[in-house]
């Protein structure tokens, strides 16, 4: 096992154990034994709350979380990963912001996002990220797969109050 994966561990029995923030409008009764079976359990409206108070550039620095994103993007299947890219654009679309600026702005290989590599995602991600949360935030609700392959240890702090869910009442 790697350092950043004890560490990752750590962090979250410590979270598990300590000190636990209560989140409104959330139901904290509810177990989860994993991220996926959060995923799969919550409302998008709960996982948009949760989001929004963990992934906010104020709390991780862009600096910090586009290698983060890099890597995660990297890791989540390609199904996925399209569907991440296209929910990105149809967002950032109803902001005024054509999928061919997109391309031209960010330097993306193509504005197709089955035709997208995982680099021009996560080039869409960054820029969502810090120029737009709130459409970011939206994406990760509506996309989660791509928040279990966030391992940074400051990312990992912002996962905080996510991590209190998962584990409940352990």
């Amino acid at each position: 096992m790697s350092s950043s994966d004890a560490y990752k561990r750590q962090v979250m029995q410590d979270l598990a154990a300590g000190n636990k923030e209560q989140l409104n409008d959330v139901d904290s009764t509810q177990n989860y034994q994993s991220f996926d079976d959060f995923a799969q359990r919550t409302s998008r409206d709960e996982r948009h709350q949760l989001f929004k108070q963990s992934f906010h550039p104020n709390q991780v620095p862009t600096s910090q979380m586009e290698p983060e994103l890099q890597h995660a993007i990297a890791q989540i299947q390609p199904n996925e990963r399209d569907d991440v890219a296209r929910e990105f654009f149809n967002h950032l679309k109803k902001r005024g912001l054509s999928d061919r600026d997109l391309e031209q702005q960010l330097g993306l290989s193509t504005h197709h996002p089955s035709r997208m590599s995982a680099d021009d995602v996560s080039k869409l991600a960054g820029f969502a990220y810090h120029n737009h949360p709130d459409v970011f935030q939206e994406v990760l609700a509506d996309q989660p797969a791509l928040v279990k392959f966030l391992s940074n240890p400051v990312v990992g702090a912002a996962l905080g109050a996510i991590a209190s869910k998962w584990f409940g009442h352990r």
